[in-house]
C-alpha cells in the first residue's frame, strides 16, 4: 500500500510511525515549487527526490523491508521523426536542420509530447518545420540509444513513420530549418549528404514502394485497455485476411 500526500502538518516522525503501523510501505510527498522550504525538512526524515515538473516536485520515502521496489523515475525521452513520401511522384519530404554543425538532409521531427500518440507528433512536428500537411499511415523503424547527451544522459528513442502527404507547398520553419525539398526517394538512397539512420529507411521506403508496403509497415490499431474506458495503440505487421479469417479475428 502506498501513501500519497500533499504535505503532513503533523510531526514527521509520529507520521512516518503512524505510516508504518498502519502496513504503508511507501510515502510519496508531492511538493509543489511555492512550498520548496519543505524539501529539507523532508530530506532530514529519509525522503529523497523521485522525479520533478516545471511547477513541483515529488519525493519517496521507502518504508517496507529490504530495498526500496519503488518504480524508478522516466528515463526515457522519445523523438519521432515524419517520412512524408508522396508515392505519385516518389518524391520524399527532407530538410536539414538549421543549428547542426554537419547540415545533412533527414526526416521532419521533434519531441512527443506528454498524452501525445507518436503518429500525432510525427504529424504535428512535420506540419510545424514545413507547413506540409500529412496523415499517419505506418510505423518503420525504431533506434534505442543510451547515454544520449540530447537526453541528458539518459536513454532516446527514436520512431520514424511513414506518412501520406495532404499539401505539397513548402513552407518551412526558418528558425529550425535551413533547408527543406522534395527529393526524389532514388536521391535520398543514394545520397552521402544525410545520416546513417535517414539512409536505410530511405532504403526501406524504397522497397516498400516497388514491392509494396505490406512488406514494411508496422501499421497501428487501437484496443480497450483493462482499465475502463481508455485504449491503447499496438503497432505491429498486418496479418493476411485469410488467416484473420481462419482465426476468428474478423
Amino acid at each position: 500500500m502506498w501513501k500519497t500526500l500533499t504535505f503532513a502538518t503533523e510531526d514527521g516522525l509520529a507520521a512516518i510511525q503512524k505510516w508504518r503501523s498502519e502496513g504503508r510501505v511507501a510515502v510519496w510527498l508531492h511538493i509543489p515549487i511555492l512550498q520548496s522550504r519543505f524539501i529539507a525538512p523532508a530530506a532530514s526524515l529519509g525522503f529523497c527526490f523521485h522525479h520533478a515538473e516545471s511547477d513541483s516536485s515529488t519525493l519517496s520515502l521507502w518504508l517496507g523491508e529490504g530495498p526500496s521496489r519503488l518504480p524508478g523515475y522516466a528515463t526515457h525521452q522519445v523523438g519521432v521523426a515524419g517520412a512524408v513520401f508522396d508515392e505519385n511522384t516518389r518524391k520524399i519530404l527532407v530538410v536539414q536542420d538549421r543549428n547542426k554543425l554537419k547540415n545533412m538532409w533527414k526526416f521532419p521531427g521533434g519531441l512527443s509530447e506528454p498524452g501525445e500518440d507518436i503518429g500525432d507528433t510525427a504529424v504535428r512536428e512535420v506540419f510545424e518545420e514545413t507547413g506540409i500537411k500529412s496523415e499517419f499511415r505506418s510505423l518503420l523503424s525504431i533506434r534505442q540509444q543510451h547515454t544520449h547527451p540530447g537526453a541528458f544522459g539518459k536513454s532516446d528513442m527514436y520512431i520514424i513513420c511513414r506518412l501520406k502527404p495532404y499539401s505539397f507547398t513548402i513552407n518551412f520553419c526558418q528558425h529550425e530549418c535551413l533547408r527543406c525539398e522534395w527529393m526524389d526517394l532514388s536521391d535520398l538512397v543514394k545520397t552521402e549528404n544525410t545520416t546513417p539512420i535517414t539512409s536505410r529507411v530511405a532504403r526501406l521506403l524504397l522497397y516498400g514502394y516497388r514491392e509494396g508496403f505490406d512488406k514494411i509497415d508496422l501499421t497501428m490499431e487501437e484496443l480497450p485497455a483493462v482499465y475502463t474506458g481508455l485504449f491503447y495503440k499496438i503497432y505491429h505487421k498486418e496479418l493476411p485476411d485469410s488467416y484473420k479469417t481462419m482465426t476468428g479475428m474478423d
